[in-house]
């Protein structure tokens, strides 16, 4: 859990604060909210303060970071190469900027106690319900800053928080204007669709040669075949170099020997358990009941301790374990409350417990199994230390190696075999790669994609730059064959020239026929068309169509039914209506979907509140962004 998760999870905040300040604060540390970078670096301003090119460039990589290990390591990172990605995420900085700006103009502020406070209150940093010290101590080194630091970015994030939460939780909207909303969102229309493809009027199509040589002259772009290399290539990483790596048995016992307190396995206990629910602020009156009800099922358990299991299932309201016989399994100190802890650790195997009373209520324990603390055993952890000591050395040659790889490949520029034999590494061969293309790793890596298609590579035949494809991988590749761009003749094309422009062609017959056929219907003549059944259609349930359908069809004068409406879909055909019914809600309130529209209105209404108040901000802190540096390659 990251400290922006710890503030986020901990206090109310809108869904839109949420969207505003979701890339980490630029990780290059608080102080550059509080002091300007140095002139002529920053991407953007916002008043007086300035984000650097470091800064957008470190927040782009943290959002790749995230979302690759949301997506299990599988992300295009062609995603993240775009202007229009680059600006979103730039724009989410300057509204972090300007949120930190207001609030030191507003001299917002988040005293000692107040921030000692809201740390202790965080349940992950507790232990038995009690600040754990350790646990911040190890949160904060996960982090990887100092605890000054991790507390001033926790003062700024709280200091935002009491700016903005007023701002986005203050929506106000009118009741008349919400409930005509509302009504409009439930209201019911009774539809039947009848579609126009352009399949159907195909046939009427005849496409002359004129007409396909004039596309092809003025649509030559579209015929032109990629840029396509062949290429070899050689990747060092650690991870391969770890496996070359065979530590020996005495380094391996000598590993067991100066970490042997890591192979310590804690005393663990399992224990069953009945529990008698009761509130740790239940009256005396029930907590009474409880452990008289409680006393007499101990008495049953005394008396034939075989049925622990059968009384368990039958008593127990603990639902997790009940149906199991009251089975908690296998569980170490820190894993129970301390009530039950202490008790369970204070008993020998097969010992029934009295009544012990936590915050749950009151528990009959029978511990099943104890398991000594002890020592593995060197043959139980071998593989185990045998693995770490490769991956130590894969990472202690790879460090060793980077540079040296990156010289050999550019000082010996005409072949990868002398690196590929210094490091013994395999040369592979890649299929064709098309320019511009979405390629599979390593060149999906924009840098080394660019590499193998830059002129040295393609018109020299010389070894790329070693390329950090990856966290511990280097890459160079040389291309092995080169087949240039080409505009591919009229002869190879004409089919398909000739079917794009009769479906460009059918699609408009089909849109014209449409409207024709709409305007006899509306007229009220007859019209033979193949409806589909009728269904139920809301704005809030459009039912699979096309919202530019949806909107046409609530625009309709329902006043005399049935009422017809279309609409046109470029290269898809025509879509007649008919609207047979309208249903409208008589108490909006009393539909069971009510209350989710309800929370998406005011949603809808507190995001434009927050935007305006934003948009404020920008008039009191100028905002100027440098367009050309944003779209600078050498970002």
């Amino acid at each position: 859990m990251s400290m922006f998760d710890i503030v986020r999870n901990n206090k109310k905040i809108t869904q839109i604060f949420l969207a505003v300040i979701t890339l980490p604060f630029a990780f290059w540390g608080v102080e550059s909210y509080v002091r300007n970078v140095d002139s002529g670096n920053e991407v953007a301003t916002v008043g007086t303060s300035k984000i650097s090119q470091q800064e957008l460039q470190g927040a782009i990589r943290e959002q790749q970071d995230k979302l690759r290990a949301q997506l299990g390591g599988k992300l295009d990172p062609v995603l993240f190469d775009s202007q229009e990605m680059h600006r979103a995420i730039l724009d989410t900085l300057i509204t972090q900027r300007l949120l930190a700006e207001q609030a030191r103009t507003a001299k917002m502020s988040v005293g000692d106690a107040q921030l000692a406070q809201f740390i202790a209150s965080v349940p992950s940093l507790q232990e038995n319900g009690r600040f754990s010290k350790e646990r911040y101590e190890a949160l904060v080194a996960n982090q990887g800053m100092s605890k000054e630091m991790f507390e001033a970015r926790l003062r700024q994030d709280l200091a935002m928080q009491q700016l903005a939460l007023p701002v986005s939780e203050a929506g106000i909207y009118g009741v008349a204007a919400a409930g005509r909303w509302l009504t409009t969102q439930l209201e019911q229309r009774e539809v039947s669709e009848a579609a126009l493809f352009p399949d159907a009027y195909a046939k009427q199509i005849k496409i002359s040669a004129d007409a396909v040589q004039k596309y092809y002259d003025a649509n030559r772009k579209q015929f032109e075949t990629p840029d396509l290399v062949r290429v070899e290539f050689v990747s060092l990483s650690r991870d391969a170099l770890a496996n070359q790596a065979v530590p020996g048995d005495e380094e391996i016992k000598a590993a067991y020997k100066a970490n042997e307190a890591r192979y310590k396995a804690p005393e663990t206990r399992r224990a069953s358990h009945i529990l008698l629910r009761v509130d740790k602020s239940a009256s005396d009156a029930d907590a009474k009941s409880a452990k008289e009800k409680a006393e007499g099922i101990l008495a049953q358990v005394r008396k034939a301790p075989g049925d622990f299991a059968k009384l368990a299932k039958q008593h127990s309201q603990d639902p997790g374990s009940a149906e199991r016989g009251g089975d908690l399994d296998w569980f170490g100190r820190g894993a129970m409350v301390k009530a039950f802890e202490d008790s369970v650790f204070g008993m020998k195997d097969g010992q029934i417990s009295e009544l012990v009373r936590s915050d749950f209520g009151f528990h009959i324990i029978r511990v099943t199994g104890v398991r000594a603390e002890r020592v593995k055993p060197l043959e139980e952890v071998r593989a185990e230390i045998a693995a770490e000591l490769k991956n130590a050395a894969g990472t202690k040659k790879y460090g060793e190696a980077a540079e040296a790889f990156g010289n050999m490949v550019y000082e010996q520029s005409d072949s990868l075999k002398p690196a590929a034999d210094k490091w013994k590494l395999e040369i592979k061969q890649s299929p064709w790669l098309a320019k511009g293309a979405k390629l599979a790793p390593p060149f999906d890596n924009p840098k080394l994609a660019n590499a193998v298609f830059a002129d040295d590579a393609v018109k020299n035949k010389r070894n790329t730059e070693a390329v950090e494809v990856a966290p511990g991988m280097l890459v160079s590749a040389r291309v092995a064959e080169h087949k240039p761009a080409a505009v591919q003749p009229l002869e190879a094309v004409k089919a398909d020239v000739e079917k794009r422009l009769v479906s460009e062609e059918a699609a408009a017959l089909a849109i014209k026929d449409g409207e024709a056929k709409l305007a006899k219907l509306q007229k009220g003549e007859a019209v033979e068309l193949k409806w589909s059944p009728t269904q139920a259609v809301r704005r809030s349930e459009p039912r699979g169509l096309a919202p530019e359908s949806v909107r046409a069809i609530f625009a309709a004068d329902a006043a005399k039914l049935p009422a017809y409406v279309g609409t046109a879909h470029p290269g898809k055909g025509y879509a007649l209506y008919r609207i047979a019914g309208v249903k409208a809600v008589a108490n909006p309130k009393d539909d069971p979907r009510a209350a989710s529209l309800q929370e998406m209105y005011t949603r809808a209404v507190a995001e434009e509140e927050f935007a305006a108040w934003l948009a404020s901000l920008r008039d009191k802190h100028p905002v100027k962004v440098d367009k050309a540096k944003l779209a600078s390659k050498d970002r």
